[in-house]
C-alpha cells in the first residue's frame, strides 16, 4: 500500500488530513505562497492532536531557496525547535544561485535534525541536474525528496519522476507531489512506481464573516483548508 502525505497550513488541516486516512502530515503556515514555518503554538497543537507522523516544513520566507546567514541561523533554530517539541521529521531544502544543492547548508540542518526524519522539498524541482542532485541529497543523508519533476505538475513530470525512482532505488524516497488528485494518483503511481504521494488535498470553505466592510475590503474569502473526502479518495485509490 502507497502511503499519502497532506500538506497541512493549520491545525485543524492536520486533523483533517489524519482523520481522512493520511499516513503522514508536512505542517507549514501560508501554503498559498508555497508554504513557510508554521508557527510555535501551531505545532505543539498539532503534535499533541496527531497519531501519525509530523513533519515540519523549515522555510524563513516564500521565494527562492538561497539563504542568507541569517536566515540559515533561523532555521537551524527552528529545526532545534521541532526537535524539542518530539516532531518526527522536518522538511528543508537551500540552492545555491547556479541551481545545485547548497551543501554547507544542508549539512548543517540533516546535522541539527539528528534523530528526526528529513525530507528535502521541492526546491529540488529548481536544480540544475536533478540526476546529479539527487546523489547529493542522498550523500546529505535525507530520506526523501519532495519533487513534481521539474515541472509544474507531477503527472507532467512523470517521465522524469519514472527515472528518479530507478535511479534512487532503495537508498531514498522519491516523494512525487503538485498537482496530485484523486483521480491521477493511480496512474501516476503506475507510470513512475513511487510508494509515497504528496497532495494538499484542499478546498476553500465559505467565510463566516457577514460584517459589510469585510466584504467592501476585500477580506471576506473564506480559509483553504485540507478537505477530508479529498484524502479519503486519495487514500482509497493507492490502496
Amino acid at each position: 500500500m502507497a502511503l499519502l502525505e497532506v500538506a497541512a497550513s493549520s491545525v485543524a488541516s492536520a486533523f483533517v488530513a489524519q482523520a481522512g486516512g493520511a499516513g503522514r502530515v508536512e505542517l507549514c503556515a501560508s501554503l498559498d505562497e508555497g508554504g513557510v514555518t508554521p508557527s510555535h503554538a501551531t505545532i505543539v497543537a498539532a503534535r499533541a492532536g496527531l497519531s501519525i507522523p509530523l513533519y515540519v516544513l523549515i522555510r524563513p520566507r516564500a521565494g527562492d531557496f538561497v539563504y542568507s546567514e541569517a536566515e540559515l541561523a533561523a532555521m537551524l533554530g527552528d529545526i532545534a525547535h521541532c526537535r524539542s517539541l518530539g516532531c518526527d521529521g522536518v522538511v528543508v531544502g537551500a540552492l545555491t544561485p547556479d541551481g545545485e544543492v547548497d551543501r554547507p547548508a544542508c549539512a548543517r540542518f540533516v546535522a541539527a535534525a539528528s534523530g528526526m526524519g528529513v525530507t528535502f522539498h521541492r526546491a529540488f524541482d529548481l536544480v540544475a541536474d536533478m540526476a546529479h542532485a539527487l546523489e547529493v541529497v542522498i550523500e546529505l543523508g535525507c530520506e526523501r525528496v519532495l519533487t513534481s519533476g521539474g515541472t509544474p505538475s507531477a503527472v507532467a513530470g512523470a517521465p522524469q519522476l519514472a527515472r528518479l525512482v530507478a535511479q534512487a532505488g532503495a537508498r531514498i524516497t522519491v516523494m512525487p507531489g503538485a498537482g496530485i488528485e484523486p483521480g491521477n494518483i493511480a496512474a501516476l503511481r503506475d507510470v513512475t512506481g513511487a510508494r509515497e504521494f504528496h497532495a494538499s488535498a484542499k478546498r476553500r470553505m465559505p467565510s463566516a464573516m457577514r460584517h459589510p466592510v469585510a466584504v467592501a475590503l476585500g477580506m471576506s474569502a473564506g480559509e483553504t483548508r485540507t478537505d477530508v473526502d479529498t484524502v479519503r479518495a486519495l487514500v482509497a485509490a493507492i490502496a
